[in-house]
């Protein structure tokens, strides 16, 4: 009697368990996909053996998808290893439109005058309907655990960024309460009422603070940076593991280098370089 052959889904631990669709019912886009995905995984270039055993898939299948989305210049081949493709950067760079791109030029800048005024990590965000994308962030000299890095979006009612940005944004700031407000971490605002007293708070005072509501250690203070017409385009911030971290600390700091990237962005609506912002509207 022959043994039923286990499928690659089956015969390798690293397999998702679960709804996934067996190997037999995916398409090569399926499987391409699984393969960016598990690329993206990695901050190094990885084999062809160790992509296959990750994607669940038979190294012959891995390596003839790998060879397409190579001539398509989604993915780099480096000796016999494989790394995402600059291609899906540019492609990454459009999902938002043009205004994520212009900003991180314009106000590239002031971020690098935040960090030399605190040498702590540092991040520039913008809102997208309820959530906030990060579209740059240099590193401190002080490492914190953090699940910000450029490109990646989080609920915008737990994030100093998101705060800053939901204060002066009635509309957004009631979808996300609409939406819901789970809790993240023991110390997220989970009541709507108590956000939106602290949304009222931050109108008022022009600050922001996380305090572990994101991510337990870490805290961060923001503000934003406001548009030509009085409404915030981005928000500026800076973070720190909280247990050696003062928020109030860097108020002052961003207060000042929020308002020199606000000239920036008033004097760039004026030239008509920046023709677009947040969702494609006007910048105002």
């Amino acid at each position: 009697m022959h043994a039923t052959p286990l499928s690659p889904q089956h015969d390798n631990p690293l397999c998702p368990v679960g709804p996934s669709p067996e190997p037999e019912q995916q398409t090569a886009v399926d499987k391409a996909l699984v393969l960016l995905k598990s690329l993206a995984e990695h901050d190094r270039c990885v084999g062809v053996s160790e992509l296959a055993r990750r994607a669940c898939l038979t190294k012959s299948t891995a390596f003839r998808l790998l060879g397409i989305l190579q001539r398509n210049e989604l993915v780099e081949r480096v000796g016999s290893d494989y790394r995402l493709g600059s291609q899906l950067f540019d492609i990454g760079n459009r999902v938002y439109g043009p205004t994520p791109p212009l900003l991180q030029e314009l106000l590239l800048p002031h971020l690098a005058d935040l960090y030399e005024l605190t040498h702590e990590t540092v991040h520039l965000a913008v809102l997208h309907g309820t959530e906030i994308l990060y579209v740059n962030k240099i590193h401190g000299h002080r490492a914190a655990r953090s699940p910000s890095r450029i490109g990646a979006r989080l609920p915008a009612y737990c994030t100093a960024v998101g705060k800053a940005l939901l204060a002066f944004d009635h509309d957004a700031a009631e979808a996300a309460i609409e939406a819901g407000l789970p809790g993240l971490t023991e110390y997220t605002f989970t009541d709507a009422e108590r956000l939106r007293a602290e949304l009222r708070r931050i109108r008022k005072e022009g600050v922001a603070y996380d305090r572990q509501e994101a991510t337990v250690g870490l805290t961060c203070v923001a503000v934003p940076v406001m548009g030509p017409l009085g409404r915030p385009v981005a928000a500026l911030s800076v973070a720190g593991a909280d247990r050696c971290f003062d928020p109030s600390r860097y108020a002052d700091a961003l207060r000042r280098v929020a308002y020199q990237a606000a000239r920036t962005i008033t004097l760039a609506k004026a030239r008509g370089g920046l023709p677009s912002g947040r969702g494609g509207q006007p910048v105002s």
